[in-house]
């Protein structure tokens, strides 16, 4: 057990928060980079075994094979084309290649005659000023990962996710990379789990930022129904956010409780507490969604009882109005015959009698809170 116990040292550092640090995230193909193939590497107890130059998958394969070890191939999004060799050096079986090539994928756990395909969701928070109807909170990417007895390959989708700094990490590490790929796998898991931990940190302040707003009394400077806008946007985000978190449950959970003859068991271990983190996070998510629906029925109801408010101040203004219109009306009426007519006082008194039952119609309102 001692050579794993420094294990969770070497991927916790990746546990980052994203509003600081978007480094994590960093690079996609290096522009000199001709193929898909990122890194590739043979590593023998734990160690990379050095060359005078790069090594092609094929080098690699012979090489670990010849001299034991295993190799580590990394890949970004490559054709079918670049993946094929690569498939048939390796026997991958052609379901999990065609699904690694063509990307888009849910996160399962398959397993096959001598490998695990495995397929993660990477989830990024995407920084901005100010959240609003048409910001962008997460974006995703996909690490794809074939384990066998003396391989390890890693099909990257998208620009997030990047697994350089990872890799440096572990070749620091040669006890915990001699347990060989099964390492690599839990060390890839926990990176991806701790991202999902930082992203959903940076959510929950967005959550908190609209909820205090939404609530906030006498909020002016912002239209009526806005806020609608920007918690929808965000149940968007985080109904992304929970297809890439909930469907890894089920593999953790197999891959920490299942013995499976490809994960060493001392690295097995050590998925307990990825899919204790997991499950944490999917807590998180549903409770996110659950909020967002709370959050959003009171901003219409706050919008229906504004109108309601409004509907009443027209109503009695209305009821107010209705009195002198009442009134001109009636002795606008073209007759001869109308006591009030020729009387002296008339037109004060009527005036005055319009004033007095307006305001009092006005105080009654006032009173009753429609004004």
């Amino acid at each position: 057990m001692s050579m794993i116990r420094d294990l969770r040292a070497v991927v916790r550092p990746s546990r980052v928060s994203l509003r600081k640090d978007s480094g994590t995230y960093d690079t996609t193909r290096s522009p000199a980079t001709a193929t898909a193939v990122v890194d590739c590497a043979v590593y023998r107890d734990g160690r990379r075994v050095e060359t005078e130059t790069a090594l092609t998958p094929h080098e690699a394969v012979r090489l670990a094979r010849r001299d034991g070890g295993f190799v580590w191939i990394g890949l970004h999004e490559p054709t079918e084309a670049e993946f094929s060799g690569i498939a048939s050096e390796f026997g991958l079986h052609p379901l999990a290649v065609e699904d690694a090539v063509q990307a888009h994928q849910r996160p399962k756990l398959e397993r096959y005659d001598d490998s695990l395909f495995t397929v993660f969701k990477t989830i990024h928070y995407v920084e901005h000023d100010q959240l609003d109807a048409n910001s962008e909170v997460v974006e995703s990417g996909e690490v794809m990962c074939f384990t066998g007895r003396d391989f390890f390959i890693t099909v990257r989708h998208g620009g997030q996710g990047s697994l350089r700094a990872l890799r440096h990490r572990l070749q620091d590490d040669p006890e915990l990379l001699a347990k060989g790929p099964s390492a690599v796998l839990h060390a890839i898991a926990d990176h991806v789990v701790d991202g999902y931990i930082a992203v959903a940190d940076a959510v929950q302040d967005d959550i908190d930022e609209v909820e205090t707003e939404v609530f906030s009394p006498g909020r002016k400077g912002s239209p009526r129904g806005s806020d609608a806008g920007r918690i929808y946007q965000l149940k968007r985000e985080v109904l992304e956010f929970k297809r890439a978190v909930s469907p890894l449950l089920r593999p953790m959970q197999l891959l920490s409780e299942r013995p499976m003859r490809l994960i060493d068991p001392d690295i097995q271990k050590y998925f307990r507490d990825v899919a204790d983190h997991l499950a944490r996070v999917q807590e998180q998510v549903l409770g996110f969604d659950e909020l967002l629906n709370s959050i959003l029925q009171a901003n219409l109801a706050q919008a229906s009882v504004a109108q309601n408010e409004d509907m009443r101040k027209i109503t009695s203004w209305a009821a107010i109005i209705a009195v002198p219109t009442m009134v001109c009306g009636v002795y606008g009426m073209n007759f001869d015959h109308m006591p009030e007519l020729h009387w002296r006082y008339g037109y004060p008194v009527i005036l005055g009698f319009t004033v007095v039952v307006c305001l009092g119609i006005h105080r009654t309102l006032k009173r009753n809170g429609w004004l």
